[in-house]
């Protein structure tokens, strides 16, 4: 049951920012990109080397590169499935496929060195060691809540991730404009959805209501966004911007909406429990009267 209740639709609520309630997901830290840069000064290293060294180096440096795009990925992975209360485990362990990739990248660069096979083999230990310290591992099972058939979890979790997959679509592609103002109002979209995503997470039985609204909905919400942005690119018509924030305007306040709908109604469904518990213990002679206990 959705422990949250209370917000700006609510009988004497108060508005609360949808920030509040459901946490952007974090992007990577941008000092990932640093990882790129020994890749970068392999290429460089082994341009002087013989054909031999050169193409190992090239080598080398594109399996590093590999790994930091990997590592990037699997941390995207990682945020994402730590903002979330009901998550799968990601399906490709990036990050320790990055940790591997880099103990070979460094491996065959400490070879172009003229470190010998053996020192080359230690050196790629050591990379690949101090990567797992830095970085850590992908997350290894699934996140699940107690007390809810996994069944009903898992639906849940293939609905967020289809959900995700769609708001995400929508951020890249309005990121294409490079529009301070259009990126923001999508930005307080994604946040009134994810608040949404967040409720059915903690009570799966309200993904019947919500279904709709992260399949659908947020589906038309995507290609909208992906036809908006390849129009407004071209030629700049404002009153196409003008209908695709009128767009994402009715769209924020009926997400709100039906959120706070779906909390008051687990409120009632709690107050029905509680009802129906405190007669069943009265027949059986129970007192709730804690004064009269005393």
């Amino acid at each position: 049951m959705a422990k949250r209740f209370g917000g700006k639709f609510s009988p004497g609520g108060v508005a609360t920012p949808a920030s509040q309630d459901a946490p952007a997901i974090k992007a990577p830290s941008a000092a990932t990109g640093l990882l790129f840069l020994p890749a970068v000064i392999l290429v460089f290293t082994s341009l002087g080397e013989s054909p031999a060294y050169l193409v190992l180096g090239l080598i080398g440096a594109g399996i590093l590169a590999t790994a930091a795009w990997m590592l990037r990925e699997g941390l995207k992975a990682e945020a994402a499935y730590d903002a979330r209360k009901v998550a799968r485990r990601p399906a490709v362990p990036r990050k320790m496929m990055a940790s591997c990739l880099t103990g070979i990248g460094a491996a065959l660069a400490a070879y172009t060195g003229d470190s010998g096979i053996i020192g080359s083999v230690l050196y790629g230990i050591a990379a690949l060691g101090l990567h797992v310290a830095a970085f850590g591992l992908d997350p290894m099972r699934d996140k699940r809540m107690e007390g809810i058939d996994t069944r009903q979890q898992d639906r849940v979790a293939r609905v967020v991730d289809q959900a995700e997959a769609h708001l995400d679509v929508m951020k890249s592609q309005i990121e294409v404009l490079k529009d301070r103002k259009l990126t923001g109002r999508v930005t307080a979209f994604q946040d009134v959805a994810r608040r949404m995503i967040r409720t059915v997470e903690e009570d799966p039985r309200d993904l019947t209501a919500a279904r709709k609204f992260l399949g659908v909905y947020l589906m038309g919400a995507r290609d909208a966004t992906v036809k908006f942005v390849d129009l407004y690119g071209r030629n700049k018509a404002e009153d196409a911007r003008s209908s695709y924030e009128a767009l994402l305007d009715d769209l924020e306040q009926n997400f709100a909406s039906k959120t706070e709908k779906m909390l008051l109604d687990d409120r009632s469904d709690m107050d029905i429990e509680i009802n129906v518990l405190r007669d069943r213990l009265q027949r059986e002679g129970v007192s709730l009267n804690m004064k009269g206990n005393e």
